[in-house]
């Protein structure tokens, strides 16, 4: 996403970054190299985020101002210190209170991509038959704003990371806010509204299930569910989302806080910003 690389973007997002870096650490002789600049870092970090390039040609493309080897250390040490979740939150926790969720109607559905590095956190996916992926299952409100999330691997049922992604909302006092819950029919089981309004959701709005024995159910326009479909197309456009080749679930989680914290930002820029 071009916007990514919009100073006016990213400026933000890296100075919170410079708030929340741990300490340097101290080499035990006292005696190393100079240590690349955390921005160059974090600028190739962004780069990789967009294109979805592997390390070495990050390496390549910044004429060898950073090795593949510093990125990768330095985006762990990132991950190790939380900074990633931190950033994501604090761009949600920012829009909420500057620009406050609209909760009349929320959407959740999941996205599925490719992840043909495997490792931790993939699997055989239904929508890919034989192609490993990882998948994240987002909510959103009624204007397209990413409010919580979980990720697993590309095997894994929606249905089953719907309910984490309430427990989120619950935890931030958001879910008894929701007037209407949207999903597709894959989350609409028997069971499922009783347990939606446990959370004091009394509203969920779902396409009916095919039923066995009583042939396909034709499907229906979207609704209200176009919105979280909106967002989905935003964040796989990032190169490193769409086709991820990390190998870990903390890799995966901080490539997509990061496109959330920048998505987030962008939105609240747009909305703020005075029309010229």
């Amino acid at each position: 996403m071009m916007y990514a690389y919009d100073p006016a973007i990213n400026g933000p997002i890296f100075d919170t970054i410079k708030d929340l870096l741990p300490e340097r650490p101290e080499h035990p002789l006292g005696c190393h190299r100079r240590r690349v600049d955390d921005f160059v870092c974090f600028v190739w970090i962004l780069h990789r985020l967009v294109t979805g390039a592997s390390w070495e040609t990050l390496e390549v493309m910044s004429g060898h101002a950073v090795s593949d080897t510093t990125l990768r250390h330095r985006r762990d040490e990132w991950i190790d210190a939380g900074i990633f979740d931190e950033l994501a939150a604090q761009a949600i926790a920012g829009y909420r209170r500057l620009i406050g969720f609209d909760l009349t109607d929320v959407c959740i559905d999941g996205s599925d991509h490719l992840a043909p590095g495997g490792g931790e956190g993939t699997g055989h996916s239904f929508k890919h038959p034989g192609r490993l992926c990882w998948k994240w299952c987002l909510a959103v409100d009624g204007d397209g704003i990413p409010i919580s999330w979980v990720i697993d691997a590309g095997n894994r049922n929606d249905y089953a990371m719907f309910f984490p992604v309430l427990d989120q909302l619950a935890a931030t006092d958001l879910t008894e806010a929701i007037h209407r819950l949207h999903a597709d029919r894959g989350f609409n089981y028997a069971e499922t509204p009783d347990r939606v309004a446990g959370y004091g959701i009394t509203n969920f709005i779902a396409p009916p299930r095919n039923k066995r024995d009583q042939g396909s159910i034709a499907m229906v326009g979207m609704g209200r569910r176009w919105i979280v479909e909106s967002a989905n197309s935003w964040l796989c456009a990032y190169g490193q989302l769409r086709r991820n080749t990390d190998r870990k679930t903390a890799h995966r989680q901080a490539a997509l806080c990061l496109a959330i914290a920048l998505f987030t930002v962008h939105r609240l820029r747009a909305t703020t910003s005075p029309i010229r």
